[in-house]
């Protein structure tokens, strides 16, 4: 259990989260996971955000020299849904975020995100797509930090949201914190809205609004998707049409 004073907006991990939803489950949280990936050896995971209303789950993650780590997360909490993840990278080990957010309503969801190449040659590429409705809200926040002698180090940051309705927002913060000279570290983050085209070629197809919407999404989203674990794969694509649909509807 956490004993920590709940964060303010002066926190800037929590500026834009939902703190009277944060306040019912923050005293009950237990301490962020501990995820230790041996040196050498590759792993996959995944993370479905959908069984409470209001959902945090938070991870530390070591990645040993050369091991890998591809973490899927699809974030559909219906309030208040927070993944955070700290990930460090050792010699030569690649870490891989595929994360979505899917919201209508008034929902807040967040993924943050703190990468941090301590050794050299280490890899990491994080992409991050939302798509939002309503009133919703959806937000990345993510840091990569390179140390001084962490040469050779290669991070990526790939964000991008489609907001359906005037009144949802997205919030992108990419960061890089880079104290070694031979690195190759980048970002890109964009917002936009479904192509008024494409929805009028599937409209004059015979698709109704809503279908024709979810259609559209799926081709921002289901990418993310592709290198997911064989066993997980069909639940994340079921779970991922059923919340496009709920928000193009």
């Amino acid at each position: 259990m956490t004993s920590l004073a709940l964060p303010t907006r002066k926190d800037e991990a929590f500026r834009y989260a939902d703190l009277s939803a944060l306040d019912r489950v923050w005293h009950g949280l237990a301490p962020a996971r501990r995820i230790d990936i041996p040196a050498g050896e590759q792993d996959s995971r995944v993370l479905i955000v959908n069984q409470d209303s209001v959902e945090v789950h938070r991870a530390e993650i070591v990645l040993q020299p050369g091991a890998s780590l591809s973490l899927f997360v699809l974030n559909g909490a219906t309030e208040y849904g927070r993944v955070e993840v700290d990930v460090t990278v050792r010699d030569g080990a690649h870490f891989a975020l595929h994360a979505a957010n899917i919201a209508g309503g008034k929902a807040t969801q967040e993924i943050v995100t703190t990468v941090r190449h301590e050794e050299p040659n280490g890899t990491s590429n994080q992409v991050v797509r939302s798509v939002l409705a309503g009133q919703s809200t959806g937000s990345y926040l993510g840091k990569v930090a390179v140390a001084r002698h962490a040469q050779k180090v290669d991070g990526e940051q790939s964000v991008k949201a489609m907001l359906l309705d005037r009144g949802a927002t997205a919030n992108c913060k990419p960061e890089l914190e880079i104290y070694a000279d031979d690195v190759k570290c980048a970002h890109g983050a964009s917002v936009g809205e479904l192509d008024a085209d494409q929805l009028f070629y599937a409209l004059s197809r015979g698709l109704d609004p809503a279908s024709a919407k979810a259609l559209l999404l799926e081709g921002f989203v289901m990418q993310l998707w592709d290198e997911a674990p064989a066993d997980r794969r069909e639940e994340l694509i079921a779970e991922t049409r059923r919340l496009l649909r709920e928000v193009a509807a």
